[in-house]
């Protein structure tokens, strides 16, 4: 046997005599049987992950964690609905809130990776330029090092501020409305008395001839005629402020447009014959009333025919009509006026925009005037050419027997 061979027996025999070849096998065994519990592990970690992804997609505010250098490290499906590039992995933080503006408050992110929960309401233009209301809260995330990360909730809350928006013009045009009421009851008082005498004084002279035959009588009696006719059409007017002003139930009922359009058309002659405006009205006489609520119908056409007003600088016309076209009554709005500019036009319904100098305008109108139509089952558009006017066509659901 040469010296090799007897090398390798000897090592062998060596081995089994130390008990190193069951040690071996028995360590194999382990490593084994840790794979297999790593393996197990991973697959209950991998099953609690999807299981949290699920939680974190059901949840429907937006929400995004921001690693320790404020770059976007996850977010949830609803992240890209509100802002699609701004969250995106990997994206900073500045991207979402670091607006241009040098009075822009800190960035939330930045403050909750110092260790502080951060509450904050911002606006956005997003989808077409449209305006949204979020409110985000920030929370920082410690590790086992005591580095942060940020956690981001982001809630879009445009309708809930449209709705405290309308319930502020509610609470002012109501306390107008409580006003105007009561100026009207101590109006009509003294034009029940202007009526009464005049109608007493005609009666005298149809019944005493002598008067209506004395020569320096003779124009009394068309003055007074004028009187009554004056004095009844103030009241007319007075009857359109009560209804306008009066409180709804928000109950939907059968309303006639032609009638709704002639109330508010009193309300607004004045502002006509001041501005030198002429209002020129087709209405068809055999309209169907349309289901809709009273009282939010007059300030929709109370908020289009001020608009269409106050569009005309100078001497010009405002044409009004109605009509029937495939089951709902149409109330179209044209103005002579000075139109609006096509890069305006998608942002108009927008509550707060508005084109009228500081001091002339909230913006309210028509985001208000947009969400009655809306809210009431009718549609709203607008046809406008810059310097040439506008057409508001507003449509409503006729009533069915």
């Amino acid at each position: 046997m040469s010296r090799i061979q007897r090398s390798s027996v000897d090592e062998a025999s060596l081995d089994r005599l130390l008990g190193l070849e069951s040690s071996k096998i028995g360590f194999y065994s382990e490593v084994k049987q840790k794979i297999q519990e790593l393996e197990t592990a991973n697959l209950g970690l991998r099953s609690k992950t999807r299981e949290l992804q699920a939680v974190f997609d059901s949840i429907s505010d937006g929400i995004a964690i921001y690693d320790g250098n404020g770059c976007v490290q996850h977010r949830n499906r609803v992240c890209p609905s509100m802002f699609p590039e701004e969250t995106q992995v990997g994206m900073p933080c500045s991207v979402l809130f670091h607006p241009e503006s040098q009075y822009a408050p800190e960035c939330p992110v930045e403050r909750a990776l110092k260790g502080e929960s951060v509450q904050i309401s911002f606006t956005s233009p997003v989808m077409d330029m449209e305006t949204r209301y979020f409110d985000a809260t920030v929370t920082p995330i410690e590790d086992n090092l005591g580095e942060h990360r940020a956690l981001l909730f982001l809630r879009d809350v445009t309708d809930r501020r449209m709705q405290e928006f309308q319930l502020v013009q509610a609470e002012k045009m109501s306390g107008i409305g409580v006003l105007a009421a009561g100026v009207a009851h101590e109006i009509n008082n003294p034009l029940a008395s202007v009526a009464g005498y005049a109608e007493a004084l005609l009666r005298r002279f149809r019944d005493e001839e002598w008067l209506s035959e004395e020569p320096r009588f003779q124009v009394f009696q068309k003055y007074l005629e004028v009187i009554m006719k004056e004095t009844y059409r103030c009241k007319g007017i007075i009857d359109s402020l009560l209804t306008f002003s009066r409180k709804s139930d928000g109950s939907i009922t059968a309303v006639d447009l032609n009638c709704v359009l002639r109330d508010v058309l009193e309300l607004v002659r004045f502002k006509s014959r001041y501005a030198h405006v002429e209002i020129v009205e087709s209405l068809q006489h055999d309209l169907l009333p349309v289901s809709a609520e009273d009282a939010g119908l007059r300030q929709v056409f109370m908020n289009l025919l001020l608009n269409a007003h106050q569009a005309i600088s100078g001497a010009g016309v405002v044409e009004i009509s109605t009509f029937s076209s495939d089951g709902m009554g149409v109330v179209q709005i044209k103005d002579s006026g000075c139109g609006i500019p096509p890069q305006q036009l998608a942002q108009i319904w927008n509550p707060f925009f508005t084109t009228k100098i500081v001091g002339q305008g909230l913006g309210l109108g028509l985001a208000i005037t947009y969400n009655i139509v809306k809210r009431q089952g009718g549609e709203i558009q607008v046809e406008s050419q810059q310097g040439k006017g506008s057409i508001f066509t507003v449509r409503m659901p006729l009533c069915r027997d």
